[in-house]
Order: structure tokens, then C-alpha cells, then sequence
């Protein structure tokens, strides 16, 4: 087998044994104990003698509930799940499953809105517990528009975010005060009712009032930075009017702010990481280990364009060829996080494939290194890739085809390139989500074992 061969099966290798550690059920299961009427996680507890209630949203919403059944059984009275349209069907007994529109909302993320405030309020009626399972993609997934505005002002204003490149931070700071249900209104709604919310993060520092929008969550942000953000991209004359005026209209005080840190409406209210990027990153590393590689994880935390980051994985690719820095070969440098594309070409692809094409041009021609990227929820952009795998002869076989990668990159049309070239990474939705996966395998000809 040829060294970029063999490097490239390293790495897909190593990418499913991530996706294997953040399975939603496995982390609930292993992260969960029921016992003496009480459920128990991350050193909070849930009183479930008679009952609780039980709301999901995002990716991984489905397995995450089905293992609330599992764990709850006749406990759980009533529940919804709201999972992205088109996901692989879950059996649920005691809890509805919404599928819902992603990465925009539609009529079925306002039916799981709906059927969510209501079991909110029931548990605040009878006062049972609200369990709160979230993962990433909740924001759409779940929506309620605040009064004055619709699905259509909402899905407008997150398409324009997420084409001028503003981060999940800045997104979110924006859709927080464009919503009856984020930014912690759900856990409000079920006041003075005990809420536990189980987490996996798809945020980059899993900060809870990110994920999902934060639902449960206090909300350190305001209608003042909403109204910067979009600013700051040159948006507040291409957004709907009645987001401008909702935004606005916050500023001046005439709509209530959502629930800060400290609000007594989010006593009791407890949020529980159970899984995130850093989980699968350290799966792998140590999955690395046991074949034999010289593996080192260096950050969970990677963003920015990803073009650029791209290009800093490939050089800490060539340098651990090189000089054997900051490990030998057989090596895998293992990261996550979450990059943006900055679109300005009329191509089409994700931030997964411009990553592994960007990382493609800087490693062109080199032997045993092969670099991939990949969204841990099994999709990239508008497209029904996962993302890609390169290696030194990737743009070599473009060039041969006569193709130009770098134009490729310049018009961000990276799915293209990979559909002519070869490369993509293809898994179908995974049900979960943790952010992306980023590696690069280098082996040699000695190390070929």
C-alpha cells in the first residue's frame, strides 16, 4: 500500500473512532444514574419520584431522549424531541419526535417550540422536574419568534450571518432577542419547577449560553449587542425591517431583556456538560496511541477562517516530517473546533472541504501526509458531504485533470473540486454533534509498519 494511501486510511480510521465516543446515548448512559427515586449527574439531582417532563433539541436529540427512556422509563409523562427533517427514526415510547427544518427553522421547529413551553409550563403547574436535553443545531430545531416577528424574518436574518462569516457567538447574540424560547426563556417558563439540562456542546469552550442559543441559560448578551453585531457586518439595512425595529425597540427598553446570570427565574435551573469536542479529540488520540502513532491533541479550540487554519495544520504536518516536531513519525496531530468560510465566490461546499482543499495546496506533492477535516454531525454546508481527505497527491491529480485548486478555493466551490478529484468524506447525518474534526496522519517509509 502507498504511504498517502495507507495515511489517508489512518485517518478515516481515526475519525470514526471519535464519532464512536460522543454516540448521544452511550454519554447519557455512562453519564447518568438513576437510583432511590433520584436522578443523578455531574453532582446534581433530580427528584423523579413522580414523574418529570422532558424536552430535547438539536442533533442529538433522539438518542439522547431514547436513553431517557431507557434510563426514566414510565417516569418520564410527557416529552418532545425536535431532530433535524430527514434523520435516521428513533423509537420513542413516551416522548414525541418533531423533525424540523436545519440549519434554518420552519413549521416544525414552531411546533417543538410550542409543545415545549407547554410541557415547560405543566412542569411549573404540577411541579415536576424539567429534564433538558441539548445538543447543537438546537437553535433552529426549536423556535418560537418574539411577538412582531416571523420564521421567515428569522431564517432571513441567520442566512445573512452565516454568509458574512459572523461566529456562533455573534449568531447566536442575534437570535437570543429574536426568539420567545433562547437565551433562557424555556427554563423561566417552568419557574419555580427544577430544570436539569444534559449537554453536548457543539460550542467552542462549551459556553452553555451558546449551545442551542442557550435555553436554559442565563444570557450575559443584550439587545444593544444584537444590534452591534449586526452592524458590524453591514447588515441593519439588509435584514427584515421588523427585525430592526424588534432589536431597536429592545434597545430602548420597550421589550423585555432575556433572564441575566442571577435572575431569580433561573434558581434552580442546573446545566451539565456530558460530552463535546474535547471527548472525541481524546478518543482518538488515545485510539492513535493503541495503533502504534505518536499522537498529540492540540487544541479543541480551533477557529477563525478556515482557509487559514488549514494552512497551520499543514505546517505543524510538514514540520512533524521535517524535524520530527512536536512528535515524531508515525504521527496523528489531532484538533476541533469550529472555522467560518467568508463567502465571496458563487461555488458551493462547506468549511470541512475548504479546509481539507486549502490544506491540499500547502502539501502539494509531499509523501505520507495525509490531512482531513470532517463536521462531527455529518454534514458540511449546504451538501451531502461530511467534508474531505487529502493528501499529497490530491492537487497533483487535479493539476493532471486540468484543473486549477486554487481557483476552486477562490470561489469556494471546495465540493466541486473534491466531486471531480476524489476526497469526500460521506456519513449521512450521525446524530450527534461536537463541532469539526481536524487532523493530519504523517507517517514514512521506515515508519510504514
Amino acid at each position: 500500500m502507498k504511504l498517502n494511501e495507507y495515511a489517508r486510511k489512518i485517518a478515516l480510521t481515526l475519525l470514526l473512532e471519535g464519532l464512536r465516543a460522543v454516540d448521544p446515548r452511550r454519554l447519557v448512559v455512562e453519564k447518568v444514574r438513576v437510583g432511590d427515586d433520584k436522578l443523578r449527574a455531574g453532582g446534581c439531582e433530580l427528584n423523579v419520584r413522580d414523574g418529570v417532563y422532558v424536552v430535547a433539541l438539536g442533533k442529538a436529540a433522539g438518542e439522547m431522549a431514547r436513553a431517557v427512556e431507557e434510563l426514566l422509563g414510565e417516569l418520564v409523562r410527557a416529552g418532545v424531541a425536535a431532530v433535524p427533517r430527514g434523520s435516521p427514526r428513533v423509537e420513542l415510547r413516551r416522548v414525541q419526535l418533531v423533525e424540523a427544518g436545519h440549519p434554518y427553522p420552519d413549521e416544525g421547529s414552531l411546533k417543538a417550540a410550542r409543545l415545549a413551553l407547554k410541557l415547560a409550563q405543566a412542569a411549573k403547574r404540577d411541579r415536576l422536574p424539567l429534564l433538558v436535553l441539548i445538543s447543537g443545531g438546537g437553535s433552529a430545531l426549536m423556535e418560537m419568534p418574539a411577538p412582531g416577528l416571523t420564521l421567515d424574518d428569522l431564517r432571513k436574518t441567520t442566512e445573512l450571518l452565516l454568509k458574512a462569516g459572523a461566529t456562533i457567538d455573534e449568531i447566536n447574540a442575534v437570535r437570543k432577542h429574536l426568539s420567545a424560547i433562547k437565551g433562557g426563556q424555556l427554563a423561566a417558563a417552568a419557574h419555580p419547577a427544577p430544570v436539569l439540562s444534559l449537554v453536548i456542546s457543539d460550542v467552542v469552550g462549551d459556553r452553555l449560553d451558546v449551545i442551542a442559543s442557550g435555553p436554559t441559560s442565563p444570557d450575559p448578551t443584550t439587545y444593544d449587542d444584537a444590534r452591534s453585531v449586526l452592524e458590524r457586518y453591514n447588515l441593519l439595512d439588509k435584514v427584515p425591517r421588523a427585525v430592526v425595529e424588534a432589536i431597536e425597540e429592545g434597545c430602548r427598553g420597550e421589550r423585555p431583556e432575556t433572564p441575566k446570570p442571577g435572575d431569580p427565574k433561573l434558581e434552580g435551573v442546573a446545566n451539565i456538560v456530558v460530552g463535546n469536542n474535547l471527548t472525541a479529540l481524546l478518543a482518538m488520540e488515545a485510539y492513535a496511541r493503541r495503533m502504534g502513532l505518536n499522537a498529540v491533541v492540540l487544541s479543541s479550540m480551533v477557529q477563525g477562517e478556515a482557509r487559514e487554519a488549514a494552512k497551520f495544520l499543514a505546517a505543524i504536518a510538514l514540520e512533524v516530517k521535517r524535524s520530527s516536531l512536536p512528535v515524531p513519525p508515525p504521527a496523528a496531530v489531532i484538533c476541533g473546533g469550529e472555522t467560518v468560510v467568508t463567502v465571496r465566490g458563487r461555488g458551493r461546499g462547506g468549511r470541512n472541504q475548504e479546509f481539507a482543499l486549502s490544506a491540499a495546496l500547502q502539501i502539494e506533492g509531499v509523501d505520507g501526509v495525509a490531512i482531513a477535516a470532517m463536521g462531527s454531525d455529518g454534514v458540511d454546508g449546504p451538501t451531502d458531504a461530511a467534508g474531505a481527505v487529502v493528501d499529497g497527491d490530491t492537487v497533483l491529480k487535479a493539476r493532471k485533470a486540468g484543473l486549477d485548486p486554487l481557483r476552486f478555493l477562490e470561489e469556494n466551490n471546495s465540493y466541486e473540486f473534491f466531486k471531480a478529484v476524489g476526497g469526500h468524506i460521506v456519513t449521512g447525518p450521525t446524530g450527534t454533534n461536537v463541532n469539526d474534526f481536524y487532523l493530519a496522519v504523517i507517517i514514512t517509509e521506515q515508519a510504514a509498519w
